[in-house]
């Protein structure tokens, strides 16, 4: 006489296999009607990005854990009107991307831009996405750069990459190293495009017209900084004892 062997499911195994696919395997094999399988097919799909969602936050995570080091490389320096010297060092957008894209990748995210021209400005949105399907996203915008003579093509691409460096730090959470107040904000940011925006203007309707500006691109993200108030007061009060 031959024994049967009698093969038993623990209750766990059954709780890890009843996932909306797997439920919806067996709806197939056992044939369901079509309302009952778009049922399954939509509870598979939220669970599938519900997945996606875990895995980008899990990713990110492991991410913010690595030791990122965003050197900042390039140094401007020029002299105001009062006779002092303003300097600073601030990082291009080829530092921030050489030292944060091999990290994304690591931890399998990767960022793409998207760029938008309308109404005489320029949008910029920074999308990080990971490898299971998870995309969040950080948008900012802001006119043309028309300071230090610059023509009306590198006026964009002044803007277009000022935009993607600080949209890919937003989204990355990560800041420069050597941060400070004087280098120039509180977080971490540095504004030397905008510093030198203010400084390049030659009234006070320019200057009035940048702040308008920056009021502009700064709002949903945060207050104009404090640094970039400072210099404005600086250069209004330049441009008013020049008269």
């Amino acid at each position: 006489m031959n024994a049967v062997a009698k093969i038993e499911t623990k209750p766990q195994e059954m709780v890890a296999q009843a996932t909306p696919a797997y439920l919806l395997q067996l709806a197939v094999q056992q044939g369901a009607d079509l309302d009952k399988l778009e049922k399954l097919m939509g509870l598979q799909e939220r669970w599938e990005a519900n997945e996606a969602r875990k895995g980008f936050v899990n990713a990110l995570t492991a991410f913010k854990s690595e030791p990122v080091t965003i050197e900042k490389r390039k140094h401007v320096e020029f002299a105001n009107r009062s006779g002092d010297v303003t300097s600073y060092d601030h990082a291009e957008l080829s530092d921030v991307t050489d030292a944060v894209c091999p990290l994304l990748a690591k931890h399998g995210l990767s960022h793409r831009w998207n760029v938008v021209q309308n109404d005489g400005r320029i949008a910029v949105e920074c999308v990080l996405t990971h490898a299971l399907g998870h995309s969040e996203s950080v948008a900012m915008n802001a006119p043309p750069d028309a300071s230090g003579g610059k023509n009306t093509i590198q006026q964009i691409a002044s803007t277009v990459t000022y935009l993607q460096r600080y949209t890919l730090l937003a989204i990355t959470g990560i800041a420069t190293k050597g941060q400070d107040d004087d280098g120039h904000g509180t977080h971490g940011e540095d504004y030397s495009d905008w510093l030198e925006a203010i400084k390049g203007c030659a009234s006070v309707d320019d200057l009035k017209a940048r702040k308008a500006e920056m009021i502009d691109a700064f709002k949903g993200v945060t207050n104009v900084p404090t640094a970039l108030t400072k210099a404005y007061n600086e250069r209004l009060n330049e441009l008013r004892a020049a008269k």
